[in-house]
């Protein structure tokens, strides 16, 4: 139903941030009654790995790792994936955070792009299969801002051609696909725990897999390469057999990073995975109320939203206009709502200058989809203590531009 409450006016600012902070006292007590024992530990440790323990159960995988950011878990991610099967060419969408497209090319892969679904804002599921190749290493997906992007027939397609899926599931805590969480699907997944996600460690990011092996990799590549970071004592053995001349405590496998987190973002992600089930209800909530409340034929309102989970509101125009855009702007300013446009990591990212040197200044022109979202939409914050009064009045102001 579209929003018919009265517009607003230059005296009535809404005062809506990106996001309202989302740790909370009770999230800093947990941290001070840790902080309050005898001789705490604070570089990663029990409260680290009952943490991972806590999100792989959460999530319905076997493994977690958690690093310092989001863009941690990508760049291991990677590098882990080039240690089990070299180069080659990795897809991606030129519409997800700068960070994954960094990983793929800090890793000396070379990007293939596609262009997005409208409905679900991640790659085009045919589009993806028709660009599978032999050299094809992986397939890496973004779930943005919420909506889930998977389709049966692209795990399905990649399956039949043996290739790997990743799922940057950093914008998507809690979404879904077919019941399931998006981000245990893959043989890879990443999340990010900055302030404006749906949970928060201040910065962090977790890495996931079922992959026994990967695993082991991800825990070594954490740590700067180190064979004893390995929680497996077979395959701790196998290099300290095979190096007799180190010494077991130095042996290192991989030319690796340090992305190590702090216990106390361990404390911090298990006081507030307690509450996300919750928060993400009320998110869910939020969206629908937006979606429902704006004009269907001057913004995009079809979105694929079932299984999705947003902290982030979606405004598209339904057709390019760019008077109507610059209306857009001025009264989200004019009413204090703060915005980004291009919607998840700027927009186009091959219209950023570290990819115009990769691929040229023509490249972005290609993918249709991404650039009208460049051009014509934005997101806005959507948390769970967002004034659902706020929602209408601005569905309101919007419809009447």
């Amino acid at each position: 139903m579209i929003a018919t409450s009265p517009t607003m006016t230059s005296a009535e600012p809404l005062n809506w941030p990106l996001m309202d902070d989302n740790i909370t006292r009770e999230d800093l007590n947990a941290l001070i009654a840790y902080l309050q024992q005898p001789h705490p530990r604070l570089t990663h440790g029990d409260q680290v790995r009952a943490f991972e323990r806590e999100w792989s159960e959460w999530l319905g995988v076997k493994h977690s790792v958690l690093v310092n950011s989001g863009a941690s878990a990508n760049l291991l991610t990677l590098a882990a994936l080039r240690e089990r099967f070299g180069g080659g060419e990795i897809i991606v969408p030129p519409l997800t955070w700068v960070s994954d497209i960094a990983a793929v090319l800090q890793n000396g892969f070379e990007p293939v792009f596609v262009d997005i679904d409208r409905r679900t804002l991640g790659m085009d599921a045919g589009q993806v299969l028709q660009e599978l190749t032999r050299d094809t290493k992986a397939v890496f997906l973004t779930h943005i801002l919420g909506y889930n992007a998977l389709t049966r027939s692209l795990l399905d397609g990649l399956a039949a051609r043996n290739v790997p899926l990743i799922e940057d599931c950093c914008e998507s805590h809690g979404a879904t696909f077919e019941g399931r969480k998006v981000g245990g699907f893959g043989l890879l997944s990443n999340f990010s725990f900055y302030f404006a996600h749906h949970m928060s460690t201040i910065e962090g990011g977790m890495i996931c897999t079922n992959d026994d092996d990967l695993y082991e990799t991800l825990r070594m590549l954490r740590s700067h390469g180190m064979v004893r970071e390995s929680s497996s004592t077979p395959r701790q053995q196998q290099y300290i057999q095979a190096r007799p001349d180190l010494t077991p405590d130095f042996i290192f496998a991989f030319p690796a990073y340090n992305v190590r987190p702090t216990e106390l973002a361990g404390v911090l992600g298990r006081s507030q995975l307690k509450r996300l089930d919750a928060n993400n209800e009320l998110r869910r909530e939020n969206l629908r109320l937006f979606l429902a409340g704006l004009d269907p034929e001057k913004y995009q309102t079809d979105f694929a939203g079932e299984g999705g989970c947003n902290y982030a509101f979606t405004l598209v125009l339904r057709q390019p206009d760019a008077a109507l855009w610059a209306r857009v702007e001025a009264a989200l300013r004019e009413h204090g709502v703060e915005f980004r446009r291009g919607l998840s990591g700027g927009g186009n990212q091959l219209r950023q200058p570290y990819l115009r040197r990769v691929v040229g200044n023509e490249e972005c022109e290609k993918y249709p989809n991404v650039e009208h979202v460049h051009f014509y939409g934005c997101y806005l914050g959507n948390y769970p203590a967002l004034e659902k009064g706020k929602i209408h009045k601005l569905c309101a102001a919007l419809n009447a531009l």
